[in-house]
């Protein structure tokens, strides 16, 4: 569930044009700046969710830098596809 959550997040900046799906931009493409800091406040929010659903379960163990680093990748592998679909994919002419 939280792999599922994580890889939601993940590509969810690249799938639309309102920030957060929510506020409607002026400017009609997003910017790559902010669908970065999208990424960034929806990995926080995915790791605030990820911790309370283990508190939920049992004891919240403590994580090291290296929990942080191996989740980063993994955030940003599955936020792949989406960057593919919104970059590299050619458009029909």
């Amino acid at each position: 569930m939280v792999i599922a959550l994580m890889a939601f997040c993940a590509n969810f900046p690249y799938f639309t044009e309102s920030l957060f799906g929510f506020y409607r931009l002026k400017q009609a493409p997003k910017s790559a700046l902010i669908r970065i800091v999208e990424l960034v406040i929806l990995y926080f929010l995915m790791l605030g969710v990820a911790y309370a659903i283990e508190s939920v379960i049992g004891n919240a163990f403590p994580q090291g830098w290296q929990f942080y680093a191996v989740t980063v990748c993994l955030y940003l592998v599955l936020g792949f596809p989406g960057f593919v679909h919104r970059y590299l994919r050619r458009r029909a002419a």
